[in-house]
């Protein structure tokens, strides 16, 4: 196969895979609801950083191992499934911002307000550690996704032939890292948008919870089908 058909093929099936509704996705459609850009965007190149790993134990073969060793490959599938409830829970536990409104224990007084709109280094050390958080949690959901393990895989083995040069594999691998740091951007800048986070904000809790139940799922998933 001609490497710019392989490049095409191998484009259009990565835009297919970030593209449809996954760990990823729930995870970027979270942080967008219940914090801001910053901190979605930054789980982007979280997810983006995983997209490495992933392309860097292809190159040199271990994502092969990985998925030939059956006691390897089942416990990937437990840690990740472990990692989705993790995720799944804190998802779940989406409060509706109308009735925290009502709630006495929320209301701030003059004092409490006037505190926090002063600047502070405290604030800023906290906004950096969110920064890293939201970065490793975008790193963990993508690296231990086993599925993106098969994908990555079966790219590097059966779409990209074999005699392709390591330089031009290497290219791919950054492709993808760009690719899927640009898609998630993207989509972290719509999610975030004055209007469509407005509505996130009233009604996000909703989708919060839903996507809870997609991960609880897939976790549940991966568990079942190493039982079958």
């Amino acid at each position: 196969m001609p490497i710019l058909e392989q490049f095409l093929v191998i484009a259009m099936v990565h835009f297919l895979a970030v593209a449809s509704p996954g760990p990823d996705f729930a995870l970027i459609l979270k942080q967008s609801i219940r914090y801001n850009r910053r901190i979605a965007i930054y789980t982007s190149f979280g997810i983006a950083a995983g997209i490495i790993v992933h392309v860097t134990y292809s190159l040199v073969g271990i994502g092969l191992l990985i998925a030939s060793d059956e006691r390897l490959f089942t416990a990937l599938k437990y840690i990740a499934a472990s990692y989705f409830c993790y995720i799944a829970w804190h998802c779940l536990g989406a409060k509706n911002p109308e009735k925290e409104k009502l709630n006495p224990n929320n209301l701030e007084s003059d004092d409490q307000l006037s505190i926090q709109s002063e600047p502070s280094k405290t604030v800023t050390s906290t906004d950096n550690q969110s920064a890293k958080k939201a970065f490793l949690n975008g790193f963990l959901i993508n690296a231990l996704n086993v599925k993106a393990t098969l994908f990555f895989v079966s790219l590097f083995s059966v779409v990209i032939a074999p005699e392709t040069l390591l330089s031009i594999k290497i290219a791919y691998g950054v492709y993808l890292v760009v690719a899927t740091a640009a898609w998630f951007c993207f989509l972290s800048y719509m999610l975030t948008q004055e209007k469509v986070r407005y509505v996130l904000q009233r009604k996000g809790y909703i989708l919060d919870r839903v996507m809870g139940v997609i991960l609880l799922l897939l976790a549940i998933q991966l568990v079942l089908s190493d039982l079958n």
